[in-house]
């Protein structure tokens, strides 16, 4: 899909901000928000320019193309040590 990247966040990445809880940024009106108990659909612009901004400083740290997919395979080679080298 030509509308969607995939960035990983690596274990050892610095974080300048912690990944509290699931949320997606729809658009600049909406976003949904993850908790233990609800998801809340928040669309007031304070709260979407919050999220947007916790976005942004996540996907900083991310990594992706071949890296993601390194990050990918040395996971999977630690989960499973007989698996084949690429």
């Amino acid at each position: 899909m030509d509308t969607v990247e995939l960035g990983i966040v690596p274990f050892a990445a610095p974080l300048k901000v912690p990944a509290a809880n699931g949320f997606w940024v729809l658009d600049e009106r909406l976003v949904i928000a993850e908790d233990w108990h609800a998801e809340i659909w928040l669309d007031d612009t304070d709260s979407v320019a919050t999220y947007t901004k916790v976005w942004a400083t996540l996907r900083e740290s991310a990594v992706y193309g071949a890296d993601a997919q390194n990050v990918i395979t040395r996971a999977q080679r630690s989960i499973r040590p007989d698996s084949p080298r690429t």
